[in-house]
This record gives C-alpha cells, sequence and structure tokens, in this order.
C-alpha cells in the first residue's frame, strides 16, 4: 500500500492510502467533497481525472499514450510537463509518496 499527497481545488491538503495495481483515480473520486468526477469509470474517455503531477515525479511516470495527450490538450488548463489523467497512474511501489494536485474543473 502506499500513499497519494493531493492538493484539491480549494488548496487544502490531504493524504490518501492507494493499493498497488490501482489507478490513482479510484482513491481520488472518493475524497470527501473535494474530489475528481471520473465520469468514464477510468477508460480514458474523458477529462474529468485531470491531474497535474508534481515535476519529481512527472519523470517517473510512463509516458502518456496518444489517446490520453489528445484529451489533455483539449483541456483549458493543459500543461505540458505536469498534466496527466490519475486513470492512466498506476499506482506501484516507487510511487510512494507521489504529490498531485487536482487540475480546475471545465
Amino acid at each position: 500500500m502506499g500513499k497519494i499527497h493531493v492538493i484539491d481545488r480549494d488548496g487544502d491538503k490531504h493524504e490518501l492510502d492507494i493499493d498497488n495495481g490501482l489507478s490513482l483515480m479510484e482513491p481520488l473520486r472518493d475524497l470527501d467533497g473535494a474530489g475528481i468526477e471520473g465520469l468514464c469509470g477510468g477508460m480514458c474517455s474523458c477529462a474529468t481525472c485531470h491531474v497535474f503531477v508534481a515535476p519529481q515525479w512527472f519523470a517517473k511516470l510512463e509516458e502518456r499514450q496518444d489517446d490520453e495527450l489528445e484529451l489533455l490538450e483539449g483541456t483549458e488548463t493543459f500543461e505540458d510537463g505536469t498534466s496527466r489523467l490519475s486513470c492512466q497512474i498506476v499506482m506501484r511501489d516507487d510511487l510512494d509518496g507521489i504529490e498531485v494536485t487536482l487540475a480546475p474543473e471545465e
């Protein structure tokens, strides 16, 4: 089990537990009153789970696939070096302590 350090849209900080093998979207969706929508359920067909990954963690992630990048580039808040869909980040041991900020709702 790992930890995610999250800054929500109000600037509040949270520490969430997550099991290896789950996408970051899962616990972020369950964040009481401040979480992401995750409308497509993790199918990489919307951008409602958009997060900004802290730069030191972004480099540890697998590359974005074309469909993820296309969705992110269609958002108003896309940042090339930090934007990811949380449904496409699968927790593993070396991501324990990852830091993300929830992107603004669009």
